[in-house]
């Protein structure tokens, strides 16, 4: 999280064939190569002609969007936002997922919402109640508390004042190749993917 401009493409951790059936290869060679591509590309030639923020790292940037020039605020909270929110995206999926949250994670999921199946109860309904474009997520506070939030296109959770620990992407892209409208049946099987010792490592050491 401290890569500054240019910003370059991560690469998935895996094939793009590992998180089937859950999640096809096709989509995952469009939201990868397309989509999240477009995004680093976008933020680049935004910050291209702003020498001063150069060194900026995409966390700075996104918690001080009403500190940049006017000219780029819209382009950096989108195109940043949609770097960071795919980057944590892809790299917070495995196929080898553990199908339940462990460590001190996993204490405070149980704290917090009353059970693991609790919290996939609540996620699921905040991924769904989305409306249009946007992403749910698990986040912890400076104490360790956790909430469930979600954001709209491509935002982060409250300017990034919370840590993210995880997230779905319930733009139609992300889904819509293998699930058409069928959002509910792809956030199932997105639990069956998530990398909870990723989880555990953000709760642990936050990004923010």
């Amino acid at each position: 999280m401290k890569e500054t401009y240019p910003f370059k493409l991560k690469s998935l951790p895996y094939d793009y064939d590992a998180l089937e059936p859950f999640i096809d290869k096709e989509t995952m060679h469009y939201h990868h190569d397309k989509h999240h591509l477009a995004y680093v590309n976008n933020l680049n030639k935004a910050l291209e002609n702003y020498p001063e923020l150069h060194d900026k790292t995409l966390i700075w940037l996104l918690q001080n969007l009403e500190n940049l020039p006017e000219a780029i605020q819209t382009a950096v909270r989108n195109n940043g936002g949609g770097v960071l929110n795919h980057n944590l995206f892809f790299d917070g999926m495995t196929p080898a997922s553990s199908k339940a949250p462990v460590g001190r994670l996993a204490e405070a999921i149980n704290r917090d919402f009353g059970s693991f199946e609790n919290f996939k109860e609540t996620f699921k309904k905040a991924a769904l109640g989305r409306f249009g474009s946007g992403w749910a997520w698990l986040v912890s506070d400076e104490n360790g508390n956790l909430k469930i939030v979600s954001t709209a296109n491509q935002d982060v959770p409250m300017n990034l004042r919370v840590n993210p620990i995880l997230e779905i992407d319930v733009w139609e892209h992300a889904y819509y190749l293998k699930y058409q409208n069928r959002r509910a049946e792809y956030i199932d099987n997105w639990f069956n993917v998530i990398d909870w010792n990723k989880a555990e490592e953000l709760y642990n050491n936050p990004i923010v």
